[in-house]
């Protein structure tokens, strides 16, 4: 998989983390990331800026790295760990930037975990690496086949599932986040899916006041985690 930007770049050689080959433009001069680079002992490439543009697909600042598809997390794996008690459930989201942002926003919570699906899904790429500004690199991704059979072990563990919605919904602040909960956020046009919808124990709402009667859906979705937060504290 290929990553791109400086953030990400300082985020990933810091920690370590496996980096195959290192991308970089004709007089790249960070110090910090060339110095991190030699002591990695990471093979090195240079190119032309028209090259790498090429390559990545949005700003790159100058450096493209070379890691490992990423690894996914099984719901097994997640429910076998005693403490996860929040998890946040994408349906079907499609833009990499809120995908991005959304998972900043978990690292920065205390999320256990982001699930989403295999079909009609952002993945994991370079957009939302260079997004998240390297919170990924500490949270857990699910990836399930199925989002409804999947909210149904989660019930059958003990979570009450909170979907979102500005139809047939209370306000958000009158739930009760006290037990183990499941957040959904839909898709960012058509919103939940009918049967995610019918799955969900509740179905919240953030009052709109002014003229536009929705928000961006990394935004809802932080107001939404942190009000979870607020109420455990």
């Amino acid at each position: 998989m290929l990553v791109y930007g400086r953030n990400v770049a300082k985020e990933l050689l810091v920690k370590e983390k496996k980096v195959t080959k290192v991308i970089l433009q004709d007089g790249f001069d960070d110090k910090e990331i060339n110095s991190l680079i030699k002591n990695n002992k990471i093979p090195v490439e240079y190119k032309k800026k028209r090259e790498i543009d090429r390559l990545a697909n949005g700003v790159h600042q100058g450096i493209i790295l070379i890691i490992p598809d990423y690894k996914y997390k099984s719901i097994d794996e997640i429910l076998a760990e005693g403490e996860t008690s929040f998890v946040v459930i994408l349906d079907h989201l499609e833009d990499p930037h809120n995908f991005g942002a959304i998972i900043r926003t978990c690292e920065a919570a205390g999320v256990d975990a982001i699930i989403i699906s295999k079909d009609r899904q952002v993945q994991i790429n370079s957009t939302v690496m260079k997004t998240s500004a390297g919170a990924l690199e500490n949270m857990n991704i699910v990836l399930v086949t199925n989002l409804v059979n999947t909210i149904s072990e989660l019930k059958n563990h003990g979570f009450w599932i909170v979907g979102t919605a500005l139809e047939n919904s209370i306000d958000y602040r009158d739930v009760d986040y006290s037990s183990k909960i499941a957040l959904v956020i839909g898709n960012e046009g058509s919103g939940m899916s009918h049967l995610v919808k019918k799955s969900c124990d509740f179905i919240a709402k953030i009052p709109m006041y002014g003229k536009v009667n929705s928000l961006n859906a990394s935004v809802a979705s932080g107001i939404m985690i942190y009000e979870v937060v607020r109420n455990r504290k």
